[in-house]
């Protein structure tokens, strides 16, 4: 469904993507995660055909995003960082204006207004100015719009910011129920939301991809899965010599160690440190999660 490939973008001469390559299958949910300014927002401007790419290309549905724009743009419903808005219009005026825009038939501009209208819980605000609405509802307004014309591919840019927890559980519910009907590319900084609703999940940090997979993969293929914390009366020697450990550091009086399996080496490390006659106050394997992974990766990439 989207296919990227080599793809670089440079301000000036400062790079903001490096080459990065990756494919979403039609149908999925995949979370898009980077810190501030690693190449998030870039990306998704390249891929709604909103800015240009330095070099590298994009397809979606088999349309080229540089020399089959329109095709693609209406293939896409884009919800931006800053949501453009009219907030002199009505949110209902705004929305037919939109749809006029992505090119729905005449006929059907009403009632593909009032479909969006109340999938996004709009209906109580639909004839307030935009101006006079809560931030939420701006926020709505704008996903609303990038509903319009029912398109197979969205590109959330952080789409629960300003959303009060009743309202953000509506918006994952939301794209939940789109999960296998439509293609989603999600950028958010709430990685328990990512976890939560997407199937997939990419990592970019400084303009390159650092990582991608399933949560599950990239949770089980991090090195905190794999990490012993030990406290207590403890002689180094004693745990050189336990094999399947692969390092070992001394944090503040607080052993850290990486070992090839927790559950066997575990109580190896027990057994050597209570004959070697010292004391085991703490041993606590470290668990992982995606906030975990992330930070992760992008301090060593950072650190690289």
């Amino acid at each position: 469904m989207i296919a990227v490939r080599d793809l670089r973008k440079s301000y000036a001469s400062i790079p903001a993507l490096k080459g990065i390559s990756f494919q979403l299958a039609q149908g999925s949910v995949t979370g898009f995660l980077g810190p501030n300014g690693a190449g998030k927002t870039t990306t998704l401007r390249i891929l709604s055909g909103f800015m240009p790419a330095s070099s590298g290309s994009v397809e979606v549905s088999g349309f080229d995003v540089h020399n089959q724009s329109r095709e693609v743009r209406r293939r896409i419903g884009y919800l931006p960082e800053d949501i453009p808005l009219y907030r002199d219009m009505t949110v209902r005026a705004f929305l037919r204006y939109m749809a006029g825009l992505k090119e729905v038939p005449a006929n059907q501009v009403n009632r593909e207004t009032e479909r969006v209208i109340d999938r996004t819980g709009l209906s109580a605000v639909r004839n307030l100015l935009i101006s006079k609405c809560s931030r939420g509802y701006r926020q709505r307004t704008g996903l609303a719009m990038a509903l319009l014309g029912d398109p197979e591919v969205l590109l959330l840019d952080e789409p629960t910011s300003g959303l009060d927890p009743n309202q953000v559980v509506e918006v994952r519910n939301l794209i939940r129920e789109l999960s296998g009907k439509k293609t989603v590319l999600l950028s958010s900084h709430i990685l328990s939301e990512v976890d939560q609703i997407c199937s997939n999940v990419l990592i970019i940090h400084e303009g390159r991809l650092a990582a991608s997979g399933t949560p599950a993969e990239l949770i089980g293929h991090s090195d905190l899965g794999r990490r012993l914390r030990l406290r207590g009366t403890i002689e180094r020697a004693w745990l050189d010599r336990i094999p399947g450990i692969t390092k070992i550091e001394n944090e503040d009086g607080t052993w850290v160690l990486e070992v090839e399996d927790p559950d066997l080496i575990a109580p190896r490390i027990a057994k050597s440190i209570y004959e070697g006659g010292g004391e085991l106050v703490e041993l606590v394997h470290e668990t992982s999660d995606l906030e975990s992974v992330f930070r992760e990766l992008t301090r060593e990439a950072g650190d690289a």
